[in-house]
């Protein structure tokens, strides 16, 4: 029985002997968020779109009344929209607007802008969408290129983490694209 134990345990640690330890792959969080479900969104201000009821309007901290906030708490981010009169200074206010995508390019993997025309509405305007760990992931403007501008930006509130936040990014950019489509002047 002794000469039979040393063999019996060689056995045991040859049939433990099996495949190697293999890390799992790499993958994206499967998250889902609800359907969107979009509002009228209207103030005292010279246009209206259309919002998801996800998100609440809140006033920015601004002497401007149409600067609004909507705060998507669920996905822990905001999308800062702000309006400006065109006085003759257009080309200061798309300069501006189209210079602000370009203050990401430290830490953006890839920047891409959309033109954005709806003739139906009268606007007129740019869509970027920002790819990596930049602060902002979305930036649009709108005009009319003679009375309105409108501008809208995406943060999140938190230290951007591209892999992290990369579904929110993609609900809030469809929300932001239904925001331009819905978007009218009121003159």
């Amino acid at each position: 029985m002794k000469n039979v134990l040393p063999y019996i345990l060689c056995l045991f640690l040859l049939a433990s002997c099996g495949d190697e330890a293999v890390p799992k792959p790499k993958a994206f969080l499967a998250l889902e968020y609800p359907e969107a479900n979009y509002l009228p969104f209207r103030l005292n201000c010279p246009f209206s779109f259309e919002k998801n009821d996800l998100s609440i309007a809140r006033p920015a901290r601004s002497s401007n009344p149409c600067w609004i906030n909507l705060d998507y708490q669920l996905l822990n981010a905001t999308v800062f929209i702000t309006y400006q009169s065109v006085n003759g200074n257009i080309d200061s206010l798309l300069m501006d607007a189209q210079r602000l995508p370009l203050q990401h390019t430290i830490k953006a993997d890839f920047i891409e802008g959309d033109i954005y025309t709806n003739p139906g509405h009268n606007t007129y305007g740019m869509f970027y969408e920002v790819d990596g760990d930049a602060a902002s992931q979305a930036q649009f403007y709108v005009t009319d290129s003679v009375s309105h501008f409108l501008t809208g930006s995406l943060y999140f509130n938190k230290k951007p983490n591209f892999d992290s936040i990369m579904p929110a990014a993609a609900y809030l950019k469809k929300d932001m694209k239904h925001l331009m489509e819905t978007l009218k002047w009121q003159d």
